[in-house]
């Protein structure tokens, strides 16, 4: 119990989910965006957050029209909270059909908050995990409500960093990593979601690399 206390509290000191961790840096992590980039290519479907970087870029110098939000892309922070929500534990497919299936069957944020959560989890339950995904839905829109009075994110886009996962990091259910896909594919940040898979990459990467250094200056 008293690990976790101190883990806890060294997190909301740093911000960091890994406050222990010297490594990765932001350079190692960029090394190896480089290395799969230079392996596989740029993914397709990636394409679409460049791009929308490309456009936000272009728009904060009045290159491009903005929509009513005052934002150059369509989709809005909740949106992609909650895309990234729907993402978690299944595959890309399969997040995008209840998304899809989730503002079919409710149009607008407010229609979510005042539906019943079995009519919520069937919406997304092509997904997976529709009671624990609808639970968490519920409960940001209900916080958001009771604290800013409206079901909208769009302050985040003139927060920093820290900022931002301060301010997530108030919703149950809302982790680092989830935090950090949100300010990568939605608010353009510069940030980096790391899961199992990034880091079996990084360490089996560096830790042959710092190994193969040390049998060469031995």
């Amino acid at each position: 119990m008293p690990k976790i206390r101190k883990r806890k509290q060294a997190q909301e000191k740093t911000s960091s989910p890994f406050p222990d961790h010297p490594r990765p840096t932001p350079e190692e992590c960029r090394a190896v965006r480089d290395a799969l980039l230079e392996l596989h290519g740029f993914p397709q479907e990636f394409v679409e957050y460049r791009n929308l970087r490309a456009n936000v870029a272009a728009s904060e110098n009045s290159l491009l029209p903005e929509n009513d939000s005052g934002n150059p892309s369509k989709e809005t922070v909740l949106d992609g909270l909650v895309s990234t929500i729907l993402s978690q534990n299944t595959t890309e497919v399969n997040s995008r059909r209840a998304f899809a299936s989730l503002k079919s069957a409710f149009p607008t944020w407010e229609d979510v908050l005042a539906a019943g959560s079995r009519h919520l989890e069937d919406a997304i339950r092509c997904g997976g995990l529709a009671p624990t995904k609808a639970s968490c839905i519920k409960n940001i829109l209900n916080c958001l409500l009771q604290k800013r009075g409206k079901l909208c994110l769009e302050h985040l886009r003139h927060l920093s960093v820290d900022e931002v996962k301060a301010e997530l990091a108030q919703f149950k259910g809302i982790g680092p990593k989830t935090v950090a896909c949100v300010l990568m594919f939605h608010l353009q940040k510069d940030d980096f979601p790391v899961d199992t898979h990034v880091s079996f990459l990084f360490y089996n990467t560096y830790d042959v690399l710092f190994l193969e250094f040390i049998s060469i200056i031995s």
